[in-house]
């Protein structure tokens, strides 16, 4: 049965009201000019909030939908799309790294802050037993992060946990935790930082190969690990890998990372002329049947010389990585 009492529900606008809503249409044009982009909902006069740009809403911590998120701790934002592996350092010997290459801004910011609170953490703890910190342990990297991206990431805001540092050669966004200062901003004197006394040789073919071989170096030196530089140095001429045999076969080394593309011959002639393991890093440069570094990765694959290891194309993080547990 139908009610038609004054007190029933009805989706009708009343006929008297007909006449003011072209009014109230173009005051609302007037007014926000957004009436082309949010839908406006009649019913009994209610109007739904007006969507915000999307890069407004990463900026906020607000969903597109119009939802506030504020309310929401970080940790509660931060589990709807990442789980951090806060111990992987303890079991592995390094800590998790972000690969940013399709992550938004506000999820590597959000990331990179929670990795240097839980940095902070272990040195407060650290501070209050021996006052020794496992270098490595502080390093917080993300990786293959465009200067487009790092642009958004430091509109979004300062850290509240680190200090962030852009490389941009080797595309790495790297943040050092607070805790690592002192109150005037200097590095803390009362830590011990436990690294290992073996340095590592970063080796490149050629000029075009820095951004892997830059990955690499500054990944081992953001963990505490020195680093000696040999760059430019391919089989086109060999002299100039000759020239750095010093620096290779010196006692201190205990490990030689060698990046090339092309050909990827670089990695066998270094396997051939030092007594330490050899991490190969094929490199996706060179023309036409290079196939964007398979024909070098098989190259060094097929290495005659004994001890070289190979990891992926372009994988410099991966090559630093193996290049620290050689070390240990």
């Amino acid at each position: 049965m139908h009610n038609n009492s004054p007190s029933s529900t009805s989706n009708v606008i009343p006929p008297h009201t007909s006449s003011i809503m072209p009014l109230y249409r173009r005051s609302l044009c007037q007014l926000g000019r957004e009436c082309s982009r949010h839908s406006l909902i009649q019913s009994r006069f209610v109007t739904r909030k007006p969507l915000l740009p999307f890069r407004l809403c990463q900026r906020r911590h607000i969903s597109c939908s119009g939802t506030k998120l504020n309310s929401q701790s970080p940790d509660e934002i931060l589990s709807a799309f990442a789980n951090l592996d806060h111990s992987r350092v303890k079991r592995a010997g390094f800590p998790e790294a972000v690969f940013g290459q399709g992550k938004t801004p506000s999820q590597i910011h959000l990331i990179l802050d929670s990795m240097a609170n839980n940095v902070n953490e272990m040195i407060d703890a650290a501070s209050e037993s021996d006052g020794i910190v496992n270098s490595a342990s502080t390093a917080i990297i993300a990786t293959r992060i465009d200067k487009s991206v790092y642009d958004e990431v430091l509109e979004i805001g300062p850290f509240k946990n680190g200090i962030m540092q852009y490389h941009e050669t080797a595309k790495i966004l790297s943040v050092r935790a607070n805790a690592l200062n002192d109150v005037n901003g200097n590095e803390r004197t009362d830590l011990q930082f436990s690294t290992t006394q073996k340095s590592v040789v970063v080796a490149c073919a050629g000029t075009t190969d820095l951004p892997v071989a830059e990955e690499a170096a500054l990944t081992l030196s953001l963990s505490g690990i020195q680093v000696t530089r040999v760059y430019d140095c391919g089989v086109a001429g060999l002299h100039r890998i000759l020239t750095a045999l010093p620096k290779l076969r010196d006692p201190s080394v205990g490990c030689v990372l060698v990046c090339a593309g092309m050909d990827g011959a670089l990695p066998s002639v270094v396997g051939g002329l030092v007594d330490v393991p050899v991490v190969a890093i094929p490199t996706s440069v060179g023309y036409g049947v290079s196939l964007g570094g398979i024909s070098a990765l098989l190259t060094m694959l097929n290495s005659c010389s004994p001890g070289v290891g190979v990891v992926n194309v372009d994988n410099g993080f991966g090559g630093a990585v193996w290049a620290m547990k050689c070390l240990r």
